[in-house]
């Protein structure tokens, strides 16, 4: 399963970096873990939720270091779009998520008809997610927020997310038993925050409880809402995959930047697969592997794809898989071979980018959003096509200064 927000910020490159230290007693300004749960307990009584809830829920929670060392234990690697697309958008991944298009087509139908997202997009987020249901983990949710807003290391997005969870619980959709899913928090067929959940989810089997872990149509009606709370619009495409000419004017290939399909006809861009309107439909260039990978125009539905999970590669192989169970072919390699940088190169870069006023990131090995951004600036510094994507050129460049 793929943590959608905290577990792994940087699957568009693999997992977090390691740290050998875990939380202790020196965490929380010297509180020790009692203490600091108590100090929770209040917050959330001062919330309105019920002794009852808190003591069902937090009553039998202690603090776990399993998951500070799974939180920080994970080493760094890279991984590019092809590769992970490759990984995650399997034969068998196809094979069944086709299979459930039919067998669930009614209820995807009705999901469809009252929030917009069509099945595809579903169907793709719940194979990505938890393969369909078959793996929604086995942690309890409580002891794994608590310990996460509780060690040092991101207490202030844990923290709400703990007193969110017992609201789920206050309002009768789960009990604190019931509330189990990954080691990071997240629960159900679609892996939702307790706060997505609390705040997207739905009761789409009229049972009166919002059950994203043991009912179906709640969990993907909920992945729906969450959806459309991201931005998602009725009837809009999301991503299409596109040829591109040789003399683009690659500065323009950027998330933040959109022109109508017509200007991208203009400048040579051609549909993959079927036709390109040349109208006024406002798309971004999306190049997940710099001029020579594969590439696609990103409509702005592709934003709802971000606000899922902001790791750049994930939200592009979740959007690709959509169009995959929609019919599209398997995406080209591109216009030329691509040779990734290595995690020690990455963070040369990034300490050069950073040297050369590119960048106030600290460099982590990881290539995000604002690594794009800077490569982009230095690329046109230097006069190398700015496509964004961060090459053993560039580093050369840099180099020399």
């Amino acid at each position: 399963m793929i943590a959608r927000k905290w577990a792994a910020a940087g699957v568009a490159l693999g997992l977090m970096a390691a740290s050998p230290a875990f939380a202790g007693p020196e965490c929380q300004n010297g509180q020790d873990f009692p203490r600091w749960l108590d100090g929770v307990r209040r917050e959330a009584a001062a919330a309105g939720i019920s002794q009852a809830t808190i003591q069902a829920a937090l009553g039998p929670v202690q603090f776990d270091p399993g998951i500070v060392k799974r939180d920080r234990g994970q080493g760094v690697f890279q991984q590019t779009f092809l590769q992970f697309a490759g990984r995650m958008v399997s034969a068998d991944r196809m094979s069944r998520g086709g299979a459930l298009l039919k067998s669930q087509a009614a209820l995807l139908g009705r999901i469809e008809q009252k929030f917009g997202v069509p099945a595809p997009v579903l169907v793709a987020f719940w194979g990505l997610e938890t393969d369909f249901g078959s793996d929604k983990g086995k942690y309890p949710i409580f002891t794994s927020l608590a310990t996460l807003a509780y060690d040092c290391r991101r207490p202030d997005f844990f923290r709400p997310e703990l007193i969110d969870a017992l609201r789920i619980v206050e309002k009768g959709d789960l009990t604190p038993g019931q509330m189990v899913g990954d080691w990071a928090g997240e629960a159900g067929h679609m892996m939702m925050t307790p706060t997505d959940y609390d705040r997207s989810g739905v009761d789409f089997d009229g049972d009166g409880r919002r059950d994203v872990i043991n009912s179906v149509p709640d969990a993907l009606a909920s992945g729906a809402s969450l959806l459309v709370h991201f931005g998602w619009k009725r009837g809009e495409p999301w991503l299409q995959e596109v040829r591109v000419p040789a003399d683009l004017p690659w500065d323009q290939a950027d998330l933040a930047i959109r022109h109508p399909r017509a200007q991208w006809a203009r400048w040579g861009v051609a549909a993959a697969h079927g036709s390109l309107p040349a109208d006024g439909q406002p798309a971004s260039l999306l190049l997940p592997m710099g001029r020579n990978g594969p590439a696609f125009l990103a409509y702005p539905n592709f934003q709802a794809f971000l606000g899922w999970n902001k790791a750049f590669v994930y939200a592009t192989t979740a959007a690709y898989y959509a169009t995959r169970l929609s019919g599209a072919p398997p995406v080209s390699p591109g216009n030329g071979p691509v040779t990734p940088l290595t995690t020690e190169q990455v963070r040369e870069l990034q300490g050069l980018l950073v040297r050369r006023g590119f960048s106030r990131e600290q460099p982590d090995g990881r290539i995000g959003n604002a690594t794009r951004s800077a490569v982009k600036q230095a690329q046109m510094r230097y006069g190398l096509p700015a496509d964004s994507y961060p090459t053993a050129d560039l580093i050369e460049r840099l180099r020399g200064g």
